[in-house]
């Protein structure tokens, strides 16, 4: 396999959802950690994480790890509030731009995603029960999606778009409908794609042509049941430890790693655990643990990259 592996920040518990007044990782720490553990990239995090302009270039630099990707969200089914949004876009383009400066050998791809719903945040997997996306509307998310796409080309980039639990687009049959109606390529989340009810084979041979950016992550599917048996939401996966280790969980990576190498993917290869710290997180302790999981998560992947 001819792609590259990268870390996440919010494996680091460090994202837009970090709570007020949390510890976290600083920047240096958690590119230091990656380095060390093999990585050869890392994602965004939330726009400024990891510096801008000089300072971002001579951090990726310093740390040899080059800018896989990152997250923008934005409000695809609401015409006047993704209007507004389309400065985080821009913002977010800077950035991506500060870091393609330095000629990297993967250009970064910006990772475009819908805002959802309070209601469907509250019960991911559940979407299209409690809060149905009438014809209209998606019709309204494919349009500006394109829109958005469009933005991104001119500034020199690939769009990716992110399937994403507790969004408008979450589940295998929302997907599938996206992709009929965009030629945007598909970020592969195994892990948000489980939640949402969705086999990872499955996916991996039905939409595989389309995967330009990969997400991996492990899934206790046990914890996930639990959580939201008891009325959890995204914030308790997040929190809850539903999101493991490579091998700890009930996700087949291997294979859905050897169906990727089937489908010729060359792209970037984003790990992601997915962690939510508290604000009373011992964040010394917590820099250890993530660091450890994250050597066993590129470890696992010693065989393809």
């Amino acid at each position: 396999m001819n792609g590259a592996v990268a870390g996440a920040p919010v494996s680091f518990g460090v994202f837009e959802l970090t709570p007020e007044g949390a510890q976290t990782v600083s920047p240096d720490a958690m590119a230091e950690a990656l380095q060390e553990s093999g990585y050869r990239g890392i994602d965004l995090g939330p726009a400024g994480f990891l510096g801008r302009g000089a300072e971002l270039r001579d951090r990726l630099a310093r740390f040899e790890l080059e800018l896989a990707g990152g997250w923008v969200q934005l409000p695809f089914t609401d015409d006047e509030a993704f209007e507004a949004s389309l400065g985080e876009l821009d913002e977010a383009l800077r950035i991506f731009g500060d870091a393609a400066d330095a000629g990297p050998s993967l250009l970064p791809l910006p990772t475009l995603a819908d805002a959802g719903s309070t209601a469907r945040s509250a019960a991911p997997g559940r979407g299209a029960a409690v809060d149905p996306l009438a014809a209209s509307v998606a019709d309204r998310l494919y349009r500006n999606v394109e829109r958005a796409a469009g933005i991104v080309r001119a500034a020199g980039f690939e769009p990716t778009f992110h399937h994403h639990a507790g969004t408008f687009v979450e589940s295998p049959q929302e997907i599938d409908a996206f992709l009929a109606h965009s030629d945007v390529g598909l970020t592969f989340d195994v892990g948000h794609l489980v939640l949402a009810g969705g086999d990872p084979l499955d996916a991996a041979r039905r939409w595989g042509s389309r995967i330009n950016h990969l997400h991996l992550k492990d899934v206790d599917r046990t914890r996930v049941a639990e959580i939201l048996a008891a009325g959890g939401g995204m914030a308790e996966v997040w929190a809850g430890g539903a999101f493991v280790a490579f091998g700890q969980g009930d996700v087949d990576l291997s294979a859905v790693m050897d169906l990727m190498v089937q489908t010729g993917f060359d792209g970037w290869v984003v790990v992601e655990q997915d962690v939510l710290n508290g604000p009373d997180v011992a964040i010394g302790r917590f820099l250890q643990e993530r660091t450890a999981d994250q050597r066993v998560n590129r470890e696992a992947l010693r065989a393809w990259l």
